[in-house]
Formats: C-alpha cells, sequence, structure tokens
C-alpha cells in the first residue's frame, strides 16, 4: 500500500499504518473488518476453469491446504511489514522452522547451526534432519571463526536464533550471511524474540526469516500459527510445494486472529520493551541473582552488536537466581503477577524454567555449554504497570 504526499508523489507507509492496513481485501460487501472465509474448498464455474487453476493459468484458490482469502491478507500484510517479497503462512512456528529447512535440503546436504537454539528447533536440528541424510554441525553462535571453520562444499542452511532462547545470546547477522553466502549456503533466521518490529534481518543480508506467531504476532495467548518469509522464488518455488503436499497450513480463524494481533503489534512491542528495559535496569546488581541478561543493557556482553541490529532489547529478560533450582522454584512458586507458563509474548506476563520445561531433554553437559543453569528462569514481559511487576519480582526474589 502507498500513500500520497503533499505533492502527489507515492510515499510509502510507515510501519504502523500497514499493520492495519496492509494486505486488506475486501468482499462484495466492503466490510470494515477482514472477513473470515471459513472454507475448505473453492467451486469453479466451469471444468475449464478448474483445469486452469490447478494448472496455475488462473490465480485463483483451489483448497484451504493451499491458501484462502484470509490467510492470504494475513501472508501480504506480513511480508509488507517485514520487507519480504513473499510469505507462507503455516500452522504453527515449529512447522515454519521444519518447513524453510527441509523444503531445500536433500540427503548429502549439511547444515550449520548455532548451538543456542529452542529445545524444538534443536530436536529439528540434532535430531529429525539427520535421519533424512543430512548432516549437521553446531557451533558457537558469537564465534564467526566458528560459523567460517564450519562450512563445507555441500553446506545449504546456516540457521540460527537471534536473541537465543532462553540466553539471549546475539549472532552477528550481516557477518554470517556473508560467510554463508561465500560458501553457497543461504540463511534462515528466526526472527520470534526480536519481532519485526526491533529487526529486520533481511536488511542484514537473511534468505528466510520464521515467526512462531503464536507469540507476539497473535500476543493474546489464543492460536497457534507461524510464517516464513522470503523471495517470492524461494516461497512459491521451493516452500509452498513442501507445505501444499505436507499440510501444515494455518487456519482461516488463526489467520484472522493474528491480523487482529497485528493491529496492536507495534504498540504492545514499544510497551513490552519499555518496560522490559525498565525491569531490567532496577534489578541489576540484586544480590540474589547470580546473572541478569538483557540485551538492551549496557552491560549485555553482546549490547552493541544487539543495538546495530535492532532498534530496542525486546521484552524478554532471563535471570540467573542464585542459590540454583530449588531457588529458582522458591523465586517461580512466590510470583503472583507473573504467571508460570513456557509461553512468551503475551499480554500477560510469563514465567518458565528453561532447564525442566523447553530445554529438559538436553542433558546436563548441554545444558551447561549453553548457560542454561539450574537457576535460570526466563521472563516475558506483558502489558501490566511495570511498577506492579517489579514488585512482583522483588517479593519473589525474597522468598528465593
Amino acid at each position: 500500500m502507498k500513500d500520497h504526499d503533499r505533492d502527489g508523489a507515492e510515499a510509502p507507509l510507515r510501519q504502523r499504518t500497514r499493520l492495519v492496513h496492509a494486505g486488506v481485501k475486501r468482499s462484495q460487501f466492503q466490510e470494515t473488518s477482514e472477513a473470515l472465509f471459513l472454507t475448505q474448498g473453492f467451486v469453479y464455474p466451469d471444468a475449464e476453469a478448474a483445469e486452469a487453476r490447478f494448472k496455475g493459468e488462473d490465480p485463483g484458490y483451489i483448497y484451504a491446504r493451499y491458501g484462502n482469502p484470509t490467510v492470504g491478507m494475513f501472508e501480504e500484510r506480513i511480508a509488507s511489514l517485514e520487507g519480504a517479497e513473499d510469505a507462507f503462512a503455516t500452522a504453527s512456528g515449529m512447522a515454519a522452522v521444519n518447513a524453510a529447512m527441509m523444503c531445500m535440503l536433500r540427503a548429502g546436504d549439511h547444515v550449520v547451526a548455532a548451538r543456542a537454539l529452542f529445545g524444538s528447533c534443536l530436536y529439528i536440528v540434532e535430531t529429525l534432519l539427520p535421519r533424512f541424510g543430512v548432516e549437521i554441525t553446531l557451533v558457537d553462535g558469537r564465534d564467526l571463526d566458528a560459523w567460517k571453520a564450519a562450512m563445507r562444499p555441500n553446506t545449504k542452511v546456516a540457521f540460527f536464533e537471534s536473541p537465543s532462547n532462553p540466553t539471549l545470546e546475539i549472532t552477528d547477522i550481516r557477518a554470517v550471511s556473508e560467510i554463508a553466502h561465500a560458501a553457497g549456503a543461504r540463511v534462515v533466521i528466526d526472527n520470534v524474540f526480536a519481532t519485526p518490529m526491533f529487526q529486520r534481518p533481511l536488511e542484514f543480508g537473511a534468505d528466510v526469516v520464521v515467526y512462531s506467531a503464536t507469540k507476539y504476532i497473535d500476543g493474546q495467548g489464543r492460536c497457534l500459527g507461524g510464517v516464513v518469509l522470503g523471495s517470492k522464488d524461494y516461497v512459491r518455488g521451493e516452500l509452498e510445494p513442501y507445505l501444499k503436499h505436507t499440510g501444515g497450513a494455518m487456519s482461516p480463524f488463526n489467520a484472522w486472529v493474528m491480523l487482529k494481533g497485528m493491529e496492536t503489534l507495534a504498540l504492545r512491542c514499544d510497551a513490552q520493551a519499555a518496560a522490559a528495559a525498565r525491569i531490567a535496569q532496577a534489578l541489576q546488581g540484586h544480590a540474589k541473582l547470580a546473572r541478569l541478561l538483557y540485551p538492551g543493557l549496557a552491560d549485555h556482553p553482546q549490547h552493541a552488536l544487539a543495538m546495530a541490529q535492532m532498534t530496542a532489547g525486546g521484552g524478554v529478560i532471563s535471570l540467573d537466581v542464585a542459590g540454583g533450582q530449588a531457588s529458582a522454584f522458591r523465586f517461580l512458586n512466590a510470583l503472583r503477577i507473573i504467571a508460570i507458563s513456557n509461553n512468551l509474548g503475551d499480554a500477560k506476563s510469563l514465567v518458565t524454567h528453561p532447564a525442566t520445561t523447553t530445554h529438559q531433554r538436553l542433558s546436563e553437559a548441554a545444558r551447561e555449554t549453553l548457560g542454561i543453569t539450574p537457576g535460570l528462569v526466563r521472563i516475558s514481559i506483558g502489558l501490566e504497570d511495570p511498577e506492579d511487576l517489579l514488585e512482583d519480582i522483588a517479593r519473589a526474589l525474597a522468598a528465593a
């Protein structure tokens, strides 16, 4: 979408406007809110039209697994926000991660991935891909020399999260993209913690961006969803055939919820990041904390890189409670406002203990390597008053 400036020239719409208007397709009834098309299939005026549709000569819809008007609006809106040529929505964030890589890999290929990944992402990389003959190398995502050393002639994908879950490590998107491209590989980044509001990986050289729309894009804990963004050639030539035939499509209802969530995405993310920064600053040096991790703080080991790539520190803080798991559990159980849940990006503040939940299947040695200590808790800051959250955290730390 574009608007006109005073001289009549077209000017690109700003983010908050695109979050409300991009991708809108009104039916014959000219509804204000996006229409929800709850249909599995579509009819054709005649047999010739059906044939043309299946041949790709007619751009209309065929089946909800292939595409749907409501889902299409969500895809257009998120692509406009991300600055991507195209997008394909999926049933969940993990469906997006799986499809983003599987659609361009085959037996004999090689993937280099950062070792600091969400537990299910690690499962895909460490367990699932090798079953299909894909070789894997895990590296410290912060170490550019490790990325260079890991590249091989058969390397096809470099995959990482930035910031990572749950220790908020930052990977240099531009530098890793240059390394991967020099080796003939493509870069896939999970951008869920930074959100499209605070980081635009395609501008730093990434080829593919994936989101769990379940998190900040919905933002109110209602629906599962995911999305993969990239070039039109990649999305329609590689990704779409894979998803069409394996069935990981987003439902129209969930797409409608995501469209509604995107209308407030900028407002929510700004408020959550501001609150997270306020809370992180207030907790610095707390006697009950062995570590406090937040990219927006100057003492974060990668603060300069984080601020070069991101426009804010995000809405997630990780605290390492002194005293290990027992103290961490006392902290969790003493919280009154912040709820224990393994989700994040919600309007409600949520906290989890990664060592016993999202990363529990990892060995103790692997968790230690990743910095996932027994005392580490991850807090997703919501939309409550930051002072209430600070009081809740302070009270719980006293109990720890």
